[in-house]
């Protein structure tokens, strides 16, 4: 066994093809599927269900793809921890984000990169249960959404808090001068509007539902999508309004366009930076969530 054949196990989990995992692993389909038929039989048990194409792992398969995760993200923490000896901090950055945080990643990202220019970033949009369980597998390095805190502490997770500072009606004047004003804006007067919100399968829209619920209230989206730039776009050219977390948007990309509070009860779930337990966490995660949480320190209130 080597550490090779646990990289294909990993990237075959991942990819669900074998032509794909093999592309991930840099090497021919042939040669990554006789190697890992080799692990095989180095360990004397099945681990991959196959017929004409791949069709998951066994039971067997599971449990070592357990092992097999923690030891490639030893084995990578590991390079990463040498190449940052000798060449200061570098790699690739793996980030898990849920939808609609009341945080502008990109601005955070921006100033971690000030002091760690050789670092990259690859982000990946995750629903609630696929980032709990990418952070678990070590799919991701990062991760940034909505949890229960009581989850987080049962799983040893490290976190910082993100500020709820409520949520927006975002709309153009032009289309509604109506809207114009800082008072916080009712949940019935929301709920009269042609409205442009995320798809109802995130978190964000959920808990936007159970609260007009709640009020005996019901939205009426005239857009519905996962893409943060439809809705943005549906914004500006008057199809709908907004509601978006504050904090989320970067005022100075959408000049035309203006907010208003929204007089809504917070959220039940908290907003997090996670990385993963000290010890088990990449250096190049832990070494991001200590400088994250000194920028986090650095924002005005």
């Amino acid at each position: 066994m080597d550490i090779k054949q646990l990289i294909y196990l990993c990237n075959l989990e991942r990819e669900r093809h074998f032509g794909r995992a093999a592309e991930a692993s840099f090497v021919s389909q042939p040669t990554l599927s006789m190697r890992l038929k080799n692990l095989e039989k180095e360990l004397g048990l099945n681990l991959i269900n196959r017929g004409n194409n791949f069709e998951g792992f066994t039971a067997e398969g599971e449990r070592v793809l357990n092992w097999a995760r923690e030891i490639v993200a030893v084995y990578q923490g590991l390079k990463l921890e040498v190449d940052s000896l000798k060449h200061g901090l570098t790699g690739t950055l793996r980030i898990g984000v849920m939808p609609q945080c009341s945080l502008s990643l990109a601005q955070m990202l921006k100033g971690v990169q000030a002091e760690n220019p050789r670092l990259d970033y690859r982000v990946a949009e995750l629903s609630a249960d696929q980032l709990l369980e990418a952070l678990n597998s070590h799919a991701v390095d990062v991760g940034i959404g909505f949890f229960e805190m009581t989850t987080l502490n049962e799983l040893h997770f490290q976190l910082q808090p993100l500020e709820d500072n409520g949520v927006d009606v975002l709309y153009h004047p032009a289309h509604f001068p109506q809207l114009a004003g800082d008072t916080p804006l009712a949940l019935e007067a929301a709920a009269a509007l042609p409205l442009c919100l995320s798809d109802p399968s995130r978190y964000f829209r959920r808990y936007l539902d159970n609260q007009f619920s709640l009020a005996g209230l019901a939205l009426r989206p005239i857009l519905d999508s996962s893409s943060i730039f439809q809705l943005m776009q549906g914004v500006y050219v008057g199809l709908g309004c907004g509601l978006v977390p504050r904090g989320h948007l970067i005022d100075e990309m959408t000049p035309a366009l203006r907010r208003r509070p929204l007089a809504i009860a917070p959220m039940s779930r908290h907003a997090a930076l996670v990385v993963a337990e000290p010890g088990r966490a990449t250096p190049l995660a832990q070494h991001f969530f200590d400088a994250a949480q000194t920028w986090l320190r650095r924002q005005p209130a």
